[in-house]
């Protein structure tokens, strides 16, 4: 699996077999990827199951208006809606599916989920010896569902999941880790394009009439076939809870399984199909469907599309009971498991309704059917079909280097400075893979168009990379509120951005989750993750640049403060009368030791003419910098040697400050100026510090990009411990 077979004297023969219109969703853009390819693949199409049921809306129609050549249409469902129904239509495909798989005779059949029919497929394609691709296997939802999953899984010979934690299962299961795709849901390459459109509103409009953006619901429940008898009362006071909260309403019919036919005398009992607030449709084409649920203001139901499709574009949803119960969700998910009163489901929708969420990508990131032919074009037809299991399962690390199995996970950083804004791809060991620099626009919208600009082209060459970006982290000066993903106040040097929400733009943009913190505070998570913070419990990182910044980690976490104003050290002042500080006060060690205090001093010694010693070279037109300042020490200028030694003694009196409040174990020094006062700061230690503390190290970091590797840090962090 791991070489592409470059002789392969003829295509490879796909046979993709469609059941209903949910799973139809997501085999239409594997379908659309095959027939753009045709010097590799043929495609051959079979349609069954409810697609062709009149009362489930003939889907195999879009089918055709896809522009697709239907190779054969198989009339398996026995109607009945119950158990034995369901029984009965397994078995009548299994009768008709032979036929059609001997004469179409692929090389390959593609399956999707865990559906009854998809068992049905599996199982014939697997005793008739034709290689079978399953997609969306390994996932858990909590209902039947599970166990018809996990058998078409053990049938098939490979396999393209959606998610880390799908992939995992799989290993579990003893399935071979080299043919299981980390892929994306295929769905997702469809609608992270489909909800941008501009028509969003004629959709709104033709479905529901003249109804405001984000002031509908759509509604979507289908029956639990284990517990029916319950999953119908769910969905007579679901219906119940929507009446009287009277909001404009789209509600689909649900699937063909046992117990749907007494849900749709539930719904014709309460006269929704004539009410007012209700449209009842059986089907939506997807691509419509997706803008309904972006622009919504709730979904609710127990629909996959909502804890799978919805969560993209940050949509509220409420999941009712069982169905769901094992999925992965975003944090826009309220699950109501336990809907047993109108009263409850209502108060959900008073919780949820009008709400956005970040936009989560647990489940794709628009890449999924690239992934998924080059996968294909692995497939080595002379290899063995006999599957073979792994056993024991394997060790919980089992990541392959192998580009179409498992990309690089990835962080996008970015770093807003008060000269430059910086993108940058950082990889889950910490490399920075690429870097974008250009300079810091003066205003907010220039800005905000710019950011947005660099981390498009950014997430698009990552695909280049091998890289998977799983969210994005900003690092930014001035006091914030990372749990809103808002600059509460900027610092002076950054204009126009006070009161400004980073996350949501970036995460609207990018349909990516996203992580806003100081540059102080990205600093140290930094250190925590890459540098000298590794394994250290309690340590301090001081930041030397342009200002003075730090971040604190107490007991492995980073501390923000009740008002987010934690660590701002530059900011601890050690002297009653000293300079002027931009913040307002005076004697701040950032007014002695930062960048601009020293370039300040520079300025005030070359007005004066007493900066520049024989052997220095300064140009008329170079403006004068702290790096003047300290070659000027160097080359022996006492009074620049004075103000170099305040500034080291200020920055070591601050830091004491710091050590016999918090007591850290280890204080690291960052930025363009930290190896210069390592050992100013050491001495004024030894001197006047307590001598309990005068043993703790103080260290210059290694790291060369602290602010953009912290921000990695913040998404790599939460992708470890949530399972993708």
């Amino acid at each position: 699996m791991e070489k592409i077979d470059k002789n392969r004297k003829r295509k490879l023969r796909v046979c993709v077999a469609t059941c209903n219109r949910a799973d139809y969703s997501k085999l239409a853009p594997i379908m659309f990827g095959i027939k753009g390819d045709p010097d590799n693949f043929e495609l051959e199409v079979v349609v069954l199951g409810s697609h062709l049921i009149d009362d489930y809306g003939n889907t195999y129609r879009m089918i055709e208006q896809d522009d697709f050549d239907i190779t054969s249409k198989l009339h398996t469902i026995v109607r009945g809606e119950d158990e034995a129904a369901m029984v009965e239509s397994v078995g009548l495909a299994l009768v008709k599916l032979p036929d059609v798989l001997h004469r179409l005779r692929p090389d390959v059949l593609i399956v999707h989920g865990d559906r009854f029919d998809a068992l049905a497929l599996a199982t014939a394609a697997a005793l008739m010896n034709i290689r079978i691709l399953h997609v969306e296997g390994g996932e858990v939802s909590g209902t039947i569902d599970d166990s018809i999953r996990h058998a078409i899984s053990k049938l098939a010979h490979y396999h393209a999941c959606c998610t880390r934690s799908a992939e995992q299962h799989l290993i579990a299961m003893c399935e071979d880790h080299s043919r299981i795709l980390l892929a994306g849901c295929p769905s997702y390459d469809k609608l992270l394009s489909a909800c941008g459109r501009d028509d969003y509103a004629d959709v709104i409009r033709n479905w529901l009439g003249d109804v405001k953006e984000q002031d509908y619901i759509v509604a979507l429940q289908h029956p639990v076939t284990t517990d029916i008898k319950n999953s119908i009362k769910i969905y007579e006071l679901m219906l119940d809870a929507l009446i009287s909260f009277n909001k404009r309403t789209l509600i689909l019919f649900p699937n063909i399984d046992a117990g749907s036919k007494e849900m749709v005398r539930v719904m014709r009992k309460k006269g929704i199909e004539c009410h007012p607030n209700f449209r009842a449709v059986k089907h939506v084409p997807f691509d419509q469907f997706i803008q309904l649920v972006a622009h919504a203001g709730c979904m609710i139901g127990n629909s996959s599309c909502g804890v799978r499709e919805a969560g993209a574009f940050g949509t509220p949803v409420i999941n009712l009971g069982t169905r769901q119960t094992g999925r992965e969700t975003g944090e826009n998910v309220l699950h109501v498991r336990d809907a047993d009163t109108q009263k409850k489901i209502h108060h959900a929708l008073e919780l949820q309704f009008g709400k956005r969420y970040p936009c989560s990508k647990i489940y794709g990131d628009g890449n999924a059917v690239s992934r998924i032919l080059k996968f294909l074009n692995t497939i080595d037809l002379d290899e063995p079909l006999q599957k073979t299991f792994c056993f024991p399962p394997v060790k919980e690390c089992i990541s392959q280097d192998i580009d179409h199995i498992l990309e690089t996970q990835s962080a996008l950083s970015v770093d807003l400075g008060g000269t430059n804004l910086r993108v940058a791809i950082v990889s889950m060991k910490g490399e920075i893979v690429k870097k974008y620099t250009q300079p810091n626009p003066k205003t907010y919208k220039a800005r905000i168009e710019l950011i947005l600009k660099m981390c498009i082209e950014a997430v698009s060459e990552a695909v280049h990379y091998n890289c998977r970006i799983l969210g994005v982290g900003v690092s930014t000066g001035g006091r914030v509120n990372p749990q809103e993903g808002v600059v509460l106040h900027s610092t002076k040097l950054i204009q126009e951005w006070s009161s400004v929400d980073i996350r949501a733009p970036i995460s609207d943009s990018l349909h990516l989750p996203v992580w806003v913190d100081n540059d102080g505070n990205c600093a140290a998570l930094a250190e925590k993750k890459f540098g000298h913070g590794i394994g250290v419990e309690n340590f301090v990182t001081i930041i030397t640049g342009t200002g003075i910044g730090g971040g604190i980690i107490q007991h492995n976490e980073l501390i923000h403060g009740s008002t987010f104003c934690a660590a701002e050290l530059g900011h601890i002042i050690v002297s009653l009368d000293g300079p002027e500080c931009m913040c307002g006060s005076r004697g701040c060690m950032e007014a002695y030791a930062s960048g601009m205090a020293l370039q300040r001093e520079a300025k005030r010694l070359h007005d004066e003419d007493l900066l520049v010693m024989e052997g220095m070279s300064l140009k008329n037109e170079e403006p004068v910098s702290a790096a003047h300042l300290i070659s000027a020490a160097r080359w022996g200028n006492s009074k620049a040697e004075a103000i170099l030694r305040t500034a080291g003694a200020a920055l070591g009196v601050g830091i004491v400050n710091i050590l016999h409040t918090v007591n850290p174990s280890l204080v690291i020094l960052c930025g363009v100026l930290a190896s210069y006062y390592e050992n100013p700061v050491k001495q004024i230690i030894s001197q006047r510090a307590l001598s309990s503390v005068q043993g703790i190290k103080v260290l210059t970091s290694d790291l060369e990009e602290p602010a953009l590797l912290g921000a990695a840090s913040m998404v790599l962090d939460y992708a470890t411990r949530r399972t993708y």
